[in-house]
């Protein structure tokens, strides 16, 4: 299993408290108005957070910042799971998209 596939499955336990999860797993299985984020948390039928788990690879694409913008549009919170030593790097990008109230 692909690392990012397996951290994915890791952190889907990790969110157990939330009634209806859905982990786009290896696959784009689930959407949410048509996209499709790593993990889709909902609870008693609405979607509370999208979940983007992010790797040194994924990070190194200079188009990153957008899908974060795009998901983070769509309503729900939305939750990125970074590498440590990115946080800092992963925060300023933020910063500079505008979206430091609409990310975690």
């Amino acid at each position: 299993m692909e690392f990012k596939n397996w951290l994915i499955s890791v952190i889907q336990k990790k969110f157990k408290d939330y009634k209806d999860i859905k982990a786009n797993i290896g696959e784009r299985r689930f959407d949410y108005k048509g996209f499709y984020p790593d993990i889709i948390l909902a609870s008693h039928g609405i979607t509370v957070a999208l979940v983007q788990v992010e790797t040194e690879e994924s990070l190194k694409d200079i188009d990153r910042p957008k899908v974060w913008k795009d998901l983070a549009s769509l309503g729900p919170r939305l939750i990125l799971m970074v590498p440590a030593e990115w946080k800092s790097r992963v925060s300023e990008m933020i910063w500079q998209e505008g979206l430091i109230n609409k990310v975690s």
